[in-house]
Protein backbone atom coordinates (compact mmCIF):
# COMPACT_ATOMS: atom_id res chain seq x y z
CA UNK A 1 0.00 0.00 0.00
CA UNK A 2 1.73 3.56 -0.61
CA UNK A 3 0.98 6.32 2.01
CA UNK A 4 0.00 9.05 1.05
CA UNK A 5 2.58 12.15 1.24
CA UNK A 6 2.57 13.63 5.15
CA UNK A 7 1.64 17.26 3.54
CA UNK A 8 -1.63 16.21 2.41
CA UNK A 9 -2.49 17.91 6.11
CA UNK A 10 -3.73 21.08 5.96
CA UNK A 11 -1.03 21.92 7.93
CA UNK A 12 2.96 19.93 7.48
CA UNK A 13 4.29 18.31 10.33
CA UNK A 14 7.39 19.83 12.31
CA UNK A 15 10.32 17.37 13.20
CA UNK A 16 13.26 18.31 15.93
CA UNK A 17 16.37 16.54 16.11
CA UNK A 18 18.93 17.36 18.88
CA UNK A 19 21.66 15.12 20.73
CA UNK A 20 25.33 15.73 21.99
CA UNK A 21 27.91 17.14 19.83
CA UNK A 22 29.40 14.57 17.69
CA UNK A 23 25.92 12.15 17.79
CA UNK A 24 26.00 12.86 13.75
CA UNK A 25 22.28 15.09 13.43
CA UNK A 26 23.64 16.90 10.27
CA UNK A 27 24.10 13.79 8.72
CA UNK A 28 20.74 12.26 10.10
CA UNK A 29 19.26 14.67 9.05
CA UNK A 30 20.43 14.80 5.42
CA UNK A 31 19.41 11.31 5.36
CA UNK A 32 15.68 11.79 6.40
CA UNK A 33 15.18 14.57 4.14
CA UNK A 34 16.67 12.19 1.30
CA UNK A 35 13.87 9.39 2.10
CA UNK A 36 10.76 12.18 3.38
CA UNK A 37 11.67 13.34 -0.43
CA UNK A 38 11.68 10.06 -2.01
CA UNK A 39 7.95 9.43 -0.68
CA UNK A 40 6.73 12.84 -2.45
CA UNK A 41 7.11 14.97 0.65
CA UNK A 42 8.18 18.56 0.32
CA UNK A 43 10.46 19.09 3.00
CA UNK A 44 12.04 22.04 4.44
CA UNK A 45 15.47 21.69 6.52
CA UNK A 46 16.48 24.10 8.63
CA UNK A 47 18.91 24.51 11.90
CA UNK A 48 19.84 26.78 14.99
CA UNK A 49 21.53 29.02 15.28
CA UNK A 50 19.16 30.38 12.15
CA UNK A 51 20.40 31.96 9.07
CA UNK A 52 18.82 35.20 10.05
CA UNK A 53 20.18 38.53 11.22
CA UNK A 54 20.05 36.78 15.66
CA UNK A 55 21.45 33.60 14.52
CA UNK A 56 24.34 35.50 12.95
CA UNK A 57 24.62 36.92 16.26
CA UNK A 58 24.66 33.90 17.96
CA UNK A 59 27.02 32.29 15.88
CA UNK A 60 29.42 35.42 15.59
CA UNK A 61 29.15 35.62 19.72
CA UNK A 62 29.35 32.06 21.09
CA UNK A 63 33.12 32.34 21.69
CA UNK A 64 33.06 35.44 23.50
CA UNK A 65 29.57 35.48 25.13
CA UNK A 66 28.62 33.40 27.86
CA UNK A 67 25.92 33.21 30.81
CA UNK A 68 22.34 34.50 30.43
CA UNK A 69 23.31 37.11 27.41
CA UNK A 70 24.14 34.26 25.28
CA UNK A 71 20.84 32.06 27.12
CA UNK A 72 18.40 35.06 25.62
CA UNK A 73 20.16 35.85 22.34
CA UNK A 74 19.80 31.88 21.37
CA UNK A 75 16.01 31.92 22.67
CA UNK A 76 15.59 35.68 20.69
CA UNK A 77 16.63 33.60 17.52
CA UNK A 78 14.68 30.63 18.45
CA UNK A 79 11.08 32.45 18.61
CA UNK A 80 12.42 34.87 15.49
CA UNK A 81 13.29 31.74 13.32
CA UNK A 82 9.95 30.01 14.39
CA UNK A 83 8.05 33.55 13.52
CA UNK A 84 10.05 33.85 9.73
CA UNK A 85 10.66 30.64 8.72
CA UNK A 86 9.40 27.62 10.20
CA UNK A 87 5.45 28.45 10.88
CA UNK A 88 5.21 29.99 7.08
CA UNK A 89 6.80 26.57 5.45
CA UNK A 90 4.30 24.85 7.66
CA UNK A 91 1.43 26.77 6.75
CA UNK A 92 2.64 25.84 3.24
CA UNK A 93 2.13 22.16 4.23
CA UNK A 94 5.91 20.90 4.55
CA UNK A 95 7.85 19.27 6.69
CA UNK A 96 10.05 21.31 8.49
CA UNK A 97 12.95 19.48 9.87
CA UNK A 98 14.97 21.66 12.10
CA UNK A 99 19.08 20.16 13.33
CA UNK A 100 18.87 21.66 17.00
CA UNK A 101 15.76 23.49 18.51
CA UNK A 102 13.96 23.36 21.88
CA UNK A 103 15.87 21.16 23.70
CA UNK A 104 19.58 22.10 22.65
CA UNK A 105 18.26 25.44 23.95
CA UNK A 106 18.09 23.91 27.13
CA UNK A 107 21.22 22.04 27.44
CA UNK A 108 23.97 23.88 25.92
CA UNK A 109 23.84 27.29 28.04
CA UNK A 110 24.25 24.53 31.24
CA UNK A 111 27.86 24.33 30.27
CA UNK A 112 27.99 28.19 31.09
CA UNK A 113 26.00 27.04 34.74
CA UNK A 114 22.32 28.53 33.88
CA UNK A 115 20.14 27.31 35.87
CA UNK A 116 17.56 24.68 34.40
CA UNK A 117 14.75 25.83 35.24
CA UNK A 118 15.66 29.86 33.52
CA UNK A 119 16.26 28.15 30.33
CA UNK A 120 12.86 26.48 30.35
CA UNK A 121 10.93 29.79 31.42
CA UNK A 122 12.80 31.44 28.02
CA UNK A 123 12.37 28.75 25.53
CA UNK A 124 8.69 27.99 26.90
CA UNK A 125 6.48 30.25 24.34
CA UNK A 126 8.58 28.83 21.43
CA UNK A 127 5.74 26.49 19.01
CA UNK A 128 6.21 22.48 20.14
CA UNK A 129 7.19 19.92 17.50
CA UNK A 130 5.16 17.46 16.56
CA UNK A 131 7.96 15.10 16.95
CA UNK A 132 11.26 15.78 19.38
CA UNK A 133 13.57 13.20 18.14
CA UNK A 134 17.02 13.31 20.95
CA UNK A 135 19.85 11.43 19.59
CA UNK A 136 21.38 9.66 22.60
CA UNK A 137 24.77 7.84 22.40
CA UNK A 138 27.60 6.81 25.39
CA UNK A 139 29.26 9.61 26.39
CA UNK A 140 33.01 6.86 25.51
CA UNK A 141 31.37 6.86 21.90
CA UNK A 142 30.68 10.92 21.88
CA UNK A 143 34.18 11.72 23.15
CA UNK A 144 35.89 9.17 20.60
CA UNK A 145 33.61 10.94 17.86
CA UNK A 146 34.74 14.33 18.47
CA UNK A 147 37.63 13.46 19.34
CA UNK A 148 38.49 11.94 15.82
CA UNK A 149 36.69 15.41 13.96
CA UNK A 150 38.02 18.45 16.56
CA UNK A 151 35.77 20.47 18.72
CA UNK A 152 33.07 23.02 16.80
CA UNK A 153 32.70 25.30 19.23
CA UNK A 154 33.85 26.48 23.35
CA UNK A 155 31.76 24.15 24.86
CA UNK A 156 33.00 21.16 23.44
CA UNK A 157 36.86 22.29 24.76
CA UNK A 158 35.28 21.56 28.52
CA UNK A 159 36.73 18.89 30.43
CA UNK A 160 34.31 16.08 30.64
CA UNK A 161 31.82 17.93 28.02
CA UNK A 162 30.77 14.78 26.57
CA UNK A 163 29.56 13.20 29.88
CA UNK A 164 28.19 16.53 30.82
CA UNK A 165 26.67 17.19 27.88
CA UNK A 166 25.10 13.24 27.83
CA UNK A 167 23.60 14.23 31.30
CA UNK A 168 21.94 17.23 30.26
CA UNK A 169 20.48 15.83 27.20
CA UNK A 170 18.82 13.37 29.80
CA UNK A 171 17.53 15.70 32.24
CA UNK A 172 16.13 17.93 29.51
CA UNK A 173 14.72 15.03 27.57
CA UNK A 174 13.12 14.08 30.86
CA UNK A 175 11.69 17.68 31.35
CA UNK A 176 10.27 17.68 27.74
CA UNK A 177 8.19 14.81 28.44
CA UNK A 178 7.02 15.31 31.55
CA UNK A 179 5.94 18.56 29.67
CA UNK A 180 4.00 16.62 27.24
CA UNK A 181 6.23 16.66 24.15
CA UNK A 182 6.00 13.73 21.28
CA UNK A 183 9.68 12.41 22.23
CA UNK A 184 11.55 10.03 20.36
CA UNK A 185 14.78 8.76 21.70
CA UNK A 186 17.16 6.73 19.09
CA UNK A 187 20.54 5.08 20.52
CA UNK A 188 22.98 5.76 18.24
CA UNK A 189 25.77 3.95 19.59
CA UNK A 190 25.69 1.17 16.91
CA UNK A 191 23.82 2.72 14.07
CA UNK A 192 24.98 3.95 11.01
CA UNK A 193 23.44 7.31 10.45
CA UNK A 194 21.31 6.08 7.69
CA UNK A 195 19.70 3.29 9.97
CA UNK A 196 18.67 6.41 12.51
CA UNK A 197 16.78 8.36 10.23
CA UNK A 198 15.03 5.46 9.30
CA UNK A 199 13.88 4.88 12.36
CA UNK A 200 12.53 8.41 12.59
CA UNK A 201 11.12 7.89 9.71
CA UNK A 202 9.24 4.83 10.33
CA UNK A 203 7.79 6.80 13.29
CA UNK A 204 6.59 9.29 10.90
CA UNK A 205 4.87 7.49 8.61
CA UNK A 206 3.07 5.27 11.25
CA UNK A 207 2.05 8.70 12.95
CA UNK A 208 0.84 10.36 9.60
CA UNK A 209 -0.81 7.13 8.39
CA UNK A 210 -3.80 8.13 10.76
CA UNK A 211 -6.71 10.63 9.33
CA UNK A 212 -5.66 14.11 9.17
CA UNK A 213 -7.66 16.03 11.79
CA UNK A 214 -10.65 18.64 10.61
CA UNK A 215 -10.45 20.90 13.92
Amino acid sequence: MKLRPFSDHPRGVFVSIDGPSGAGKSTIVRHLEQMLVATGEAVHVTAEPSKGAIGGLCRELTETTKGYALACLYAADRYHHVDEEIRPHLEAGRTVISDRYIPSGLVMQRFDGIDPTFLWQINAAADRPDLAVILEADAEVIAERLHDRGAHNRFQLSPGSSHAEVHFYRQATERLIQAGFDVLRVDCNQRAPEQVARVIRDRLTSFFAQPASTS
